[in-house]
Formats: structure tokens, sequence, C-alpha cells
């Protein structure tokens, strides 16, 4: 048994989604700059849309799925599923408003819109396992009065 205090912050799931929203939105932009110097202002506005879309979406489905695990965590697994089909309605949704305002072609490059959204969807990916795996999330993470009861049960 240990009787050292765990002073570190509690929410290890925000200090990831952080990290993990910092490394997209830097990805987002790199490929929203090489969109500008390989397609000009329709690359740059593509790519822009694209990536940063994607990084928005899926912080918001992965922060309403943090907060729903620490609340009641038996709808976790559902509510994981839920945010999943409502992140897909939330970019098809606004690819639909991008395609039916003629901007799509015009002033924002198709193919720099899909590069955009693949980057963005990779880096998240990549850095939510990588940033998770490495996460130290103790198994048990006693308060300091269960740590002084169970102190004074041993000594006694």
């Amino acid at each position: 048994m240990t009787t050292e205090s765990n002073d570190r912050p509690r929410d290890a799931g925000l200090r990831i989604l952080g990290g993990v929203m910092l490394v997209a939105l830097g990805a987002a932009v790199v490929v929203t700059v090489v969109g500008a110097l390989l397609g000009g202002s329709p690359g740059a506005a593509g790519a822009a849309a694209g990536a940063f879309s994607v990084a928005l979406v899926m912080g918001f489905g992965t922060y309403v799925v943090h907060v729903v695990a620490k609340a009641v965590p038996a709808l976790s697994l559902m509510m994981a599923l839920m945010t999943y089909v409502l992140q897909i309605v939330m970019v098809g949704a606004f690819f639909l408003v991008l395609v039916r305002s003629g901007d799509l072609g015009d002033s924002v490059d198709g193919p720099w819109l899909v590069a955009g959204v693949v980057v963005a969807s990779l880096t998240w990916s990549a850095a939510q396992i990588w940033l998770s795996s490495r996460a130290r999330i103790p198994m048990y993470d006693l308060s300091r009065s269960q740590v002084s009861q169970g102190q004074e049960a041993s000594e006694g």
C-alpha cells in the first residue's frame, strides 16, 4: 500500500483531448499552407475547410463522450455511437452546404478539401491513440481520506 498523495490533475481525458486538438489543428495549418503553396487560394480554402471542420467536429464529439463517460459510465458506449453518427451527419451537412452554395470548384478546391479531411482524420486518430496509450491513468485513484483511513486500519 502507498501513502503518497496524488497531487496531479485528476482529469487525464481533458489533457489528452487538449493535446490531440493541438496536434490536429497544427496539421490543419500545415495542410492549409501546403494547399496555398500548391493550389493557390482555392487550394488553401479547400484544405482549411476540410481539415478545420473535421478537427472541430471530432473535438466536439470526443468532449461529449468524455463528459458522459465521467457522469454516467454505463451510457458511454451508447453515447460514443450516437456522437459518431452525429459527427458524420455534421460533416455531411457542412459539405452539402458547401456544394449547394456553389463555392465548391470555384473558390474551394475539391481535391484539397478531401486532402484536408484525410490529413485531419488520420492525424486525429494517430494522436489520440498515441497520447491515450501513454497517459498515466491509475487503475485505482484513492482520495486522501481513503488513503488515511486505510493507513489507520493497517496501524491499528
